[in-house]
């Protein structure tokens, strides 16, 4: 078995340099934990995530795409179990995430809230002209009808690697030129 030889390090050099990459507080788990105006960057900044909510008694999971207006996460959808839970303002989740396996490094942002219905015309078309310019399309185009739905956040949340810096300027991931 080869022997690996790891350079040496005095006393508390490794808590200095990994309090010198971590930008956050972290969680009993050693993440970082991520604010708020940070969270909805990195939301925004993916062209995919999953809404999750309860639909005739089971939990559904299921991939959208979307985009963030304001502090809202809204998507698209045909008619349905989603409009169905909009419709009745249920509970609902949203959760996206980007992870590099060459860095080992990634993040993760969760939003739970009310579920609604968008119905003002006016909205329609701003968000219809939004996700156009973002290159954001349905992925089921033959829906007559589509519905808007909108997750108003009473919780938003995430979580990053260590020392993973994911800058305004940069990527936060896949898609993130949008």
């Amino acid at each position: 078995m080869a022997m690996i030889a790891l350079p040496r390090v005095s006393p508390g050099a490794a808590d200095l340099r990994e309090s010198e990459m971590s930008r956050y507080p972290t969680d009993h788990a050693g993440l970082e934990i991520l604010p708020f105006d940070e969270c909805l960057r990195l939301l925004a900044s993916v062209p995919v995530g999953r809404v999750g909510f309860v639909a005739d008694g089971e939990v559904v999971v299921l991939p959208v795409n979307h985009v963030v207006d304001g502090q809202d996460v809204i998507f698209r959808t045909a008619y349905g179990s989603k409009v169905a839970a909009a419709g009745e303002q249920d509970h609902a989740a949203f959760e996206a995430d980007y992870y590099n396996e060459q860095t080992r490094t990634g993040w993760s942002v969760l939003v739970t809230g009310r579920a609604e219905v968008v119905d003002a015309e006016a909205d329609i078309q701003r968000l219809s002209l939004s996700l156009s310019r973002l290159g954001v399309y349905p992925w089921v185009t033959a829906v007559r009808h589509p519905f808007w739905i909108r997750i108003r956040p009473t919780s938003v949340s995430g979580r990053q690697t260590p020392g993973t810096r994911w800058a305004s300027e940069e990527p936060a991931g896949p898609g993130s030129a949008r």
